[in-house]
């Protein structure tokens, strides 16, 4: 096998098993920080799977810390 370019994602194939399932590969993974048992939502979007990561609650707290609030309000 070839070696892999710098970026983990150029050129990373992956087959679906008899049981329809994937293993992403161990540099996709590990630049991403994913971890055994971690849980994502599964979405097509038109021809593709996305997978989006589910967080727990705790894990969101402060995530929009520093966030400005200054809105422009609709007057109705």
């Amino acid at each position: 096998m070839g070696a892999m370019s710098q970026d983990p994602f150029t050129g990373a194939a992956v087959t679906v098993s008899a049981d329809l399932q994937i293993t992403i590969p161990g540099a996709v993974g590990k630049s991403l920080g994913l971890s055994e048992g971690q849980r994502f939502q599964v979405v097509r979007y038109q021809d593709r799977i996305e997978l989006i990561s589910i967080r727990r609650l705790q894990a969101l707290r402060g995530f929009l810390k520093g966030m400005d609030t200054d809105l422009a309000r609709d007057i109705n």
